[in-house]
């Protein structure tokens, strides 16, 4: 008895094992795309306090001293949001010694008001350095995007698709496989390096707000019938 319910199981595996697979044929990939300028509506920029010397403990009170007067400076703009970020204190040597110390602190600033960011980067680059500034597009407005544009992506995919069925008078057609992607970086706008002059007259920087070019692609395979 054991031996024929044995038997009786292998049967329909047999029999499965012999339904051949789906043929593939008539396969065609096609990709389409979708692209537009998107105002850039955010603002990044990133100001360092700097100092170099023969004694750290000294160089990091003058740092957070000047820090703390740029935080403070900051909290008057509530349009512009603020974040400490890097605080690095490093030797610099000279022929395998000490020669001095290196402190550095970063401060962060992210806003959609740019008359307000550009501003208060002014007054800062009175004690700050201003290490770099980009303009791009928010989250927010980058998804309206590409959901727009990956709506056209598709519909520029199915057009194409149907161009290919008519050209080789197939009767149909049916989609084997889809990807969609796409996406576009913020553009910098420049960066900084050289220390401003003590001066409460600084000039703030002057930006062009521009665009950011986000691309959608649509990519697969379809069946012609």
């Amino acid at each position: 008895m054991r031996t024929a319910f044995f038997a009786l199981l292998l049967v329909p595996l047999a029999l499965g094992a012999q339904v051949p697979a789906e043929t593939l044929f008539n396969l065609v990939s096609l990709n389409a795309q979708a692209e537009r300028e998107v105002p850039n509506d955010l603002l990044t920029a990133t100001l360092a306090a700097e100092a170099e010397g023969a004694d750290p403990v000294q160089l990091a009170d003058g740092i957070n001293r000047t820090m703390q007067r740029a935080l403070a400076t900051a909290l008057a703009y509530k349009a512009v949001k603020t974040q400490s970020a890097g605080y690095q204190t490093t030797p610099v040597y000279d022929k395998n010694r000490v020669a001095r110390w290196r402190v550095r602190q970063e401060l962060r600033l992210e806003s959609a008001d740019f008359a307000a960011a550009t501003e208060l980067i002014g007054k800062l680059q009175a004690t700050l350095v201003v290490a770099g500034l980009n303009l791009g597009v928010s989250g927010e407005a980058r998804r309206k995007a590409e959901n727009i544009l990956i709506a056209e992506a598709l519909s520029a995919f199915d057009e194409r698709a149907r161009v290919v069925r008519d050209a080789v008078k197939a009767k149909g057609y049916r989609m084997r496989d889809l990807q969609v992607s796409g996406g576009a970086p913020p553009r910098p706008v420049y960066a900084m390096a050289a220390r401003a002059l003590a001066s409460e007259s600084m000039a703030q920087p002057a930006i062009e707000p521009g665009s950011t070019r986000i691309l959608i692609t649509v990519s697969g395979t379809i069946q012609l019938q």
